[in-house]
């Protein structure tokens, strides 16, 4: 159980940073502002439609605790560990939903069924921990918007492989494709865009919720 958190707006901001969403984007998917947050604002109550629509877009979201606090913050579900490479003895590379991979960071980290969208089996593709589908075009020509990319956990950010494309957990900005360098700035890494309509940005390492290293690609022309 979570201690210390007496209100429903932030419980609602505590689960998604807790599950690796950026708070810009999780307020987008459930069609609020941060402004409903703030100030007077963040005192008042959500309404049965703000409730219904939390519950509809993240049914992982215990109900119970989201109104009172009480229980556990996700539902008891069952959950299998994830696919760590293609054998013999396993159905294929987890294509995974980005609300799942957000995830991937936390040690409590799993995938379940409904998590799943395909199953891949790539011979080239080894020790990958689960595959996503790209987003945008920051990354473009390296990546376009509905590529699937394959990745591999970091469990050690002394292993990143400076220059290197990544996906990136953070607490602020929810998943990223970038390349990461070192940064001039303390405790800080660098994220950099292939496309250069896009300025590199330092990300806090405390705003870091994991890494994994992209292995490969696969797309249709």
């Amino acid at each position: 159980m979570i201690e210390n958190i007496s209100s429903i707006k932030e419980r609602i901001l505590y689960y998604a940073k807790n599950q690796g969403i950026g708070i810009e984007k999780f307020l987008a998917s459930i069609d609020m502002t941060y402004g409903s947050f703030k100030g007077d604002a963040k005192k008042r109550s959500l309404n049965s439609d703000a409730i219904e629509k939390i519950y509809t877009t993240y049914p992982v979201l215990n109900i119970e605790w989201l109104l009172s606090g009480k229980g556990e913050m996700l539902k008891n579900v069952s959950r299998e560990p994830i696919t760590l490479r293609t054998t013999n003895n396993v159905p294929g590379i987890p294509l995974v939903i980005n609300e799942a991979a957000a995830g991937f960071g936390t040690s409590s980290f799993a995938i379940s069924n409904q998590d799943i969208q395909a199953l891949y089996k790539v011979p080239d593709f080894h020790d990958i921990d689960f595959m996503i589908r790209v987003t945008g075009n920051s990354m473009y020509p390296k990546y376009s918007s509905g590529d699937v990319v394959a990745c591999r956990i970091l469990r050690n950010s002394k292993f990143i492989e400076w220059n290197k494309p990544h996906l990136i957990s953070t607490t602020e900005h929810g998943l990223l494709v970038k390349r990461l360098r070192k940064s001039q700035e303390s405790k800080c890494v660098t994220a950099y865009s292939d496309n250069k309509e896009y300025e590199p940005f330092d990300i806090p390492e405390n705003e870091v919720t994991g890494i994994a290293i992209i292995i490969g690609v696969i797309r249709l022309e």
